[in-house]
C-alpha cells in the first residue's frame, strides 16, 4: 500500500510539469515529465510484482 501511495504521490507532484509542458511549450517540463513517466513505469512493476506474489501465496 505504501507503494501506491508513492505512485500517486509521483503522479500529483509531475502534474505542473506536464501542464508546462503541454500548454507552454517547456522543453525542459518535457524532460522532467519523461523521467517521471519512467519512475511510474518501475513502480508500477514493483507494485505489480507485489501483487502476484501476495496472490500467489494466500491460495
Amino acid at each position: 500500500m505504501e507503494k501506491f501511495s508513492k505512485l500517486k504521490e509521483l503522479v500529483a507532484g509531475v502534474e505542473a510539469d506536464v501542464e508546462k509542458f503541454y500548454n507552454a511549450g517547456n522543453g525542459a517540463a518535457g524532460t522532467r515529465v519523461r523521467k517521471a513517466m519512467q519512475d511510474l513505469k518501475v513502480l508500477a512493476q514493483e507494485i505489480r510484482t507485489e501483487v502476484t506474489e501476495k496472490k500467489n501465496t494466500t491460495k
